[in-house]
């Protein structure tokens, strides 16, 4: 019945948009082959639930569609200016580590390994965007991640370098990183010229428009970006400073997810909402395809502003995560029935990990910017698929190198302070192991508190070379141990 309602509106829309302008037509006919053959896309990977998606956002296209002014002003405010069919850019990152011998008490399992160990990440990305119809892009990102980590990847609640897959090895894996194709509908206002780059297409679009992603994507591609720390290729490294670490966003091993998100430009605002697959199993590679069953869902609204005179944003953010997880406390519980050592594993099932967040960027000048975010979830399930931390906040400053003429240096320093719940805690004092962290107790709780630096120097406008230096105090939460220092350098190189 459902299939015969959404036939119904569609034919419905097809009708009236095309007895009212042929252009507007044309653009709804385009945008629905080009989901119908992304969805096609979707099914051969193994998506389920792709069908009942493909007909709910045909649907919605063409009532968004329907919804705009029609005639010879409307064909021409909803067209994006002549601009690219296909572009091709490709980055390298290279990032080597080490850290420093750390005093510690005692070492568990899932600890930091308290003598010098050294790491690296050397990651390549392909982008590959084609222009199938006026307003909409098809996208491509195949990728190569060749890694070796501190301790396992074990033993910090935020880890030193975001470019680490809990998946990498020491020999290159390649897998596709990114597929999925981005509708925008044009609404008025101001025209807006976008360069050509990493997934985007050189062209104009509206400051008013209503954008839709769907396919194989990463959930921070779409939410909590932030000018000045959200790419640990040029910018911080540490997992505090790329995004809000209690999100525990979706994502498999490799930090990819399947899903569609639909966002909203009006003057200076934007309201974002995604929905994506999960691991099937606790920070698990492979997805549970149905987004139905269990899903995680994110809100985002975002504002511009200025403050005497200078850009800012600030965005307020919400999750909702349904999936088959453990519960610290009810792992206590059993295993106090049972007279053993908790474990996660015993107590899975289909529960909600729900959290929210702030996010700021302000400019300060042409050479210099802060930022800041704070977030929590409700600590009483494991991390299932992000970071060991239930509560942050973190802020730093950034510097252009303009101030002694090298205006294409940065320079950034950073603090981030993160906490675990009372059940988590409780879990950890017990000998719980969690994804990332268990030092087999934890009679001695402390905030795991960071600081980062670099200096990222420009080589070329295609290259640059940074310096970078993290002090983490109390690892893994654990006063008994640490504090740790990590020296890295990070070459980046794209084209």
């Amino acid at each position: 019945m459902h299939q015969i309602s959404s036939g119904y509106s569609l034919y419905g829309a097809l009708v009236s948009v095309h007895r009212h302008d042929s252009e507007a037509y044309q653009a709804l006919t385009s945008s629905i082959s080009v989901l119908s053959v992304f969805g096609s896309m979707v099914r051969s990977c193994g998506i389920s639930g792709s069908k009942q998606l493909s007909r709910f956002f045909v649907s919605v296209a063409g009532f968004i569609l329907m919804g705009l002014p029609f005639g010879a002003g409307a064909a021409e405010e909803d067209a994006i200016e002549p601009a690219e069919t296909f572009n091709a850019t490709v980055q390298t990152t290279w990032v080597v580590a080490e850290h420093s011998p750390f005093r510690a008490a005692y070492t568990g399992t899932n600890s930091l390994n308290p003598i010098h160990e050294k790491a690296y990440t050397w990651t390549v990305t392909a982008y590959l965007g084609y222009r199938p119809f006026t307003n909409t892009e098809i996208y491509f990102n195949p990728e190569m991640i060749q890694s070796s980590q501190f301790s396992g990847l074990h033993g910090l609640g935020a880890f030193n370098n975001n470019e680490n897959q809990k998946m990498g090895e020491i020999t290159p894996t390649f897998y596709r990183a990114r597929l999925f194709a981005r509708q925008t509908w044009n609404l008025g206002g101001e025209k807006i010229m976008q360069e050509s780059g990493a997934n985007q297409l050189a062209g104009s679009i509206d400051a008013n428009r209503f954008v839709l992603t769907v396919g194989n994507i990463s959930t921070p591609d779409i939410f909590d970006n932030n000018a000045y720390a959200h790419d640990a290729r040029t910018q911080f490294l540490n997992w505090a400073l790329f995004t809000h670490i209690a999100s525990d966003f979706a994502a498999d091993g490799r930090g990819y997810t399947w899903g569609l998100a639909g966002e909203y430009y009006r003057d200076n605002w934007v309201y974002r909402l995604g929905a994506f697959t999960q691991p099937k199993e606790s920070n698990g590679l492979y997805l549970e395809h149905s987004i139905t069953r269990h899903a995680a869902i994110q809100a985002e609204v975002e504002h511009a502003h200025e403050l005497y005179g200078q850009p800012g944003k600030l965005r307020l953010f919400a999750f909702r995560n349904h999936a088959s997880m453990g519960n610290f406390r009810e792992a206590l519980a059993y295993s106090n029935l049972n007279v053993g050592t908790p474990d996660l594993a015993n107590v899975r099932h289909d529960q909600n990990k729900t959290g929210a967040g702030i996010n700021v960027e302000q400019s300060l000048g042409k050479n210099i910017g802060l930022f800041g975010r704070i977030g929590f979830n409700n600590g009483q399930t494991e991390t299932y698929q992000f970071a060991e931390a239930d509560r942050s906040i973190s802020g730093g400053i950034v510097i252009k190198g303009g101030f002694w003429g090298r205006k294409k240096d940065t320079l950034g320093l950073a603090l981030a302070k993160n906490d675990i719940s009372g059940a988590h805690r409780a879990y950890l004092a017990a000998g719980g192991l969690g994804a990332f962290i268990g030092d087999g107790q934890l009679p001695n709780y402390r905030s795991e508190k960071l600081i980062e630096t670099y200096y990222n120097v420009a080589l070329h406008s295609h290259a640059s070379l940074a310096v970078d230096f993290q002090r983490i105090a109390n690892p893994a939460y654990n006063a008994d141990r640490g504090p740790v220092n990590i020296y890295a350098m990070r070459l980046h190189v794209e084209y």
